[in-house]
């Protein structure tokens, strides 16, 4: 589907996934756009080609654009604009140097993240996964005092990796709404007025924050430095009634240090939107009872979505009138 007016050539663009009907007809006004109207996804040859056919890309974090593929000559393509907060999808430095623009969506999805990261801690919590299925099976017998227990939230300590605009969304959620203390890990220290006001205290190492937090929410970003930040030493260091929840980047943990904890009771459970390899999920997890899962949907709401397609929008425009990038990303 493509623009045109008064006979203007407009800046050619691909968006790889279909998006919000309001996202999709602000593109189709303002550029020369091809949509992906089925939805399916693209293949790593076509995206690759992508970048010779279009002035510009609207990709999601699920299509990877690396170094190699971005440092081949005669690249037609000069922005990048992700639809994503992460963008560890893409090699920012190689990006760069060969005349891309790299933007990305921040501070549109932050609250309907942290409400599937709560979501997936009173899920783990309250082994309501479990129940439903078990219910929906046809098994359910009636009420039974010891059947199915989980543990209780209210009181319990927080602990969370990564206290960014998420992180900072999901302490107030449980400080606020069930009363819990809240220790955090962040790579920078992070100004005491911040965080006073919902009681987290900044801890020294991620160590310390495993070792003192009932649940773990990891709230940091993808790329080489996070790859398996959670593995099986840091896993030992929780807690065995602990659980971890992980709404960042499946990379961040390492998915099979992290079946051997559940299934030896190193910890009691996990609440998972992301995964290693998605659309992949290991089966062990997928078959255990005390882990919650999820499709990715941390942002998935109509309103967060459209936002951030707004704002992807929002950078291209400025990217071809000339303008500085509402949320370029920079090496």
């Amino acid at each position: 589907m493509s623009a045109r007016t008064q006979g203007k050539r407009l800046p050619k663009i691909l968006v790889t996934r279909k998006l919000p009907s309001s996202v999709e007809q602000d593109l189709t006004a303002h550029f020369d756009a091809t949509l992906n109207e089925t939805d399916s996804p693209l293949t790593k040859e076509q995206l690759e080609q992508a970048l010779y056919d279009y002035d510009g890309i609207l990709p999601t974090a699920a299509e990877k654009f690396s170094a190699s593929v971005l440092s081949k000559p005669g690249l037609k393509c000069r922005i990048i604009a992700n639809f994503a907060v992460g963008y560890d999808n893409i090699d920012v430095e190689a990006a760069t140097n060969a005349g891309i623009s790299v933007s990305n969506t921040p501070g549109v999805l932050t609250n309907c993240t942290a409400d599937i990261a709560m979501t997936l801690l009173l899920m783990s919590a309250r082994r309501a996964s479990f129940s439903e299925r078990y219910l929906r099976k046809g098994e359910w017998a009636g009420f039974s005092p010891t059947f199915n227990l989980g543990t209780r939230v209210t009181g319990k300590t927080l602990g969370i990796i990564g206290m960014g605009r998420i992180g900072k969304a999901m302490a107030k959620r449980c400080y606020f709404g069930f009363g819990m203390p809240v220790v955090f890990y962040n790579r920078s220290r992070i100004d005491l007025e911040e965080t006073k006001s919902f009681g987290a205290v900044q801890l020294n190492s991620i160590d310390q924050v495993l070792s003192e937090a009932d649940f773990v929410s990891l709230h940091c970003p993808g790329g080489p430095t996070t790859r398996h930040l959670i593995n099986a030493h840091r896993l030992a260091a929780m807690k065995p009634t602990a659980h971890l929840i992980n709404t960042s980047r499946g990379e961040v943990v390492d998915e099979i240090a992290l079946i051997a904890a559940l299934q030896t009771g190193t910890i009691a459970g996990a609440g998972l939107d992301v995964f290693e390899e998605e659309p992949k999920v290991p089966k062990a997890l997928r078959n255990m009872d005390n882990v919650s899962l999820l499709p990715h949907i941390g942002s998935g709401t109509l309103e967060t979505r459209t936002e951030m397609g707004m704002k992807a929008a929002d950078n291209l425009k400025a990217f071809f009138a000339g303008k500085p990038l509402p949320s370029q990303v920079k090496i």
